[in-house]
């Protein structure tokens, strides 16, 4: 079958349309196409579907994604499914366009996290509407260099926000970090970060079923939730391995804004449905 390749801020995807519903992806064969040495490579796959092909019921918070025409099936690298991807959702959205699948400029993407409303930019940058992120209270995490405190976020997945001195640079992301099950059933994403300037945030992060990435959209916008004080609104740039993006928050909710790039299409021969 076809597949492409892209990212955002190096947080990369294989790409697989899909659109009338008829792949069975089994976690195994999405652990396959994303390894590294075996497969394709990345950190996560999009599948393009029609959301009225998906075959599953829309409810909770993805209930508002059964009126989009596309929906975004993100499945992490281990092959387990993720509610929501903001680097994906910019990728997804470019892959769209560019393959003539919508008309560019404004559009709403479904995820299991709900619909989102995605612009793209006339600069090539692509911005999405991520909804209103929900700082929760304090949590904790083991990682591999020791315990860490922080706050958890919601931003239609599960994130650990961790402030740390000295910056993220030093701190030993590899591993699963260990979670309470009580404060994270689903687990979660684990950001490490700093402000290294006004207005500026550096971050590093631990994935749920990806391990530590180059960039994750959802924890970007999560850390600047909780490096902004209740009720305030602000603009930040957040600094990643893989890049840079943009977060405008206010009182409507979080706006993300940052590069997606398709680098590779091409004719997958491994088997995806076993």
């Amino acid at each position: 079958m076809r597949f492409a390749k892209g990212h955002g801020t190096e947080n990369d995807f294989v790409i697989l349309p899909d659109p009338d519903g008829a792949l069975d992806l089994r976690p195994a064969a999405v652990a396959r196409v994303c390894d590294r040495r075996a497969g394709i490579g990345a950190d996560g796959v999009l599948r393009v579907v029609r959301t009225a092909a998906l075959g599953e019921a829309l409810t909770g918070p993805a209930a508002s994604a059964a009126e989009c025409e596309w929906f975004m099936d993100y499945r992490n690298a281990d092959g387990s499914v993720a509610e929501m991807c903001g680097n994906g959702v910019r990728v997804f959205a470019r892959y769209l366009a560019d393959r003539g699948l919508v008309p560019g400029g404004e559009l709403s993407v479904g995820t299991r996290a709900g619909a989102r409303r995605v612009v793209l930019e006339d600069d090539g940058d692509v911005t999405v509407d991520m909804g209103r992120p929900e700082v929760l209270g304090e949590g904790s995490a083991v990682l591999a260099g020791g315990p860490v405190q922080g706050v958890r976020v919601d931003v239609g997945n599960p994130h650990l926000v961790c402030r740390v001195p000295g910056g993220p640079a030093g701190v030993d992301l590899s591993g699963r970090p260990r979670l309470d099950p009580a404060q994270f059933p689903e687990g979660a994403n684990v950001e490490v970060f700093a402000e290294a300037a006004p207005g500026t945030l550096e971050m590093r992060v631990n994935e749920r079923g990806s391990g530590e990435t180059r960039s994750c959209g959802t924890g970007i916008v999560a850390v600047a939730a909780a490096a902004t004080p209740p009720g305030a609104e602000a603009a930040w740039r957040v600094r990643v391995p893989g890049g840079e993006c943009v977060v405008l928050l206010d009182a409507k909710g979080a706006r993300l804004r940052g590069p997606a790039v398709l680098v590779a299409e091409g004719e997958l021969l491994m088997d995806v449905e076993s």
